[in-house]
């Protein structure tokens, strides 16, 4: 199930520009997308990962801020208890020795140590993000290893 495996049986995959920067203490996950649009307020992605997982990925569209942090530790500890996959952040995280010790997937673009503020702004779930070269739609499939990352609209692990 390599990115590489996938990309060579299944061409017309989406592939992700390769910007992002492991930080999970797994580098290879997949499962079906939830999507969170926000800036630079985490509140919505602390509720999100609140919630069962179910083995998906939840991908955070915030908008490549490089102001502060929208996943961390307490976070990371969150997405291992309730079963997320993994997350893909469009912006950065914080706590990174700490996020490497959890058994979840992590891919950000980088570090920022400042934390993100609360109630800021207004936060969009599960609505078709763009970025990175890509449209990550929920429900669809990503799939993620030390090699990048890949999309499908359908299932093609086996």
């Amino acid at each position: 199930m390599s990115t590489t495996d996938l990309c060579d049986a299944y061409p017309e995959v989406q592939v992700v520009e390769p910007i992002f920067n492991d930080f999970g203490g797994e580098l290879a996950f997949f499962g079906q997308m939830k999507t969170l649009k926000v800036f630079e307020d985490n509140a919505q992605v602390r509720a999100t990962l609140e919630t069962p997982g179910q083995g998906r990925v939840l991908v955070v569209d915030g908008g490549g801020s490089t102001r502060c942090a929208l996943v961390g530790g307490m976070l990371g500890e969150l997405a291992v208890k309730n079963d997320w996959a993994g997350i893909v952040v469009y912006g950065y995280v914080r706590d990174s020795e700490e996020l490497a010790g959890h058994a979840v997937g992590i891919k950000a673009l980088g570090v920022h140590p400042r934390k993100s503020e609360k109630g800021l702004h207004s936060a969009a779930a599960d609505k078709v993000l763009n970025f990175a070269g890509v449209t990550f739609k929920p429900g669809a499939w990503l799939y993620a290893d030390a090699d990048g990352i890949v999309v499908s609209d359908k299932s093609i692990h086996s």
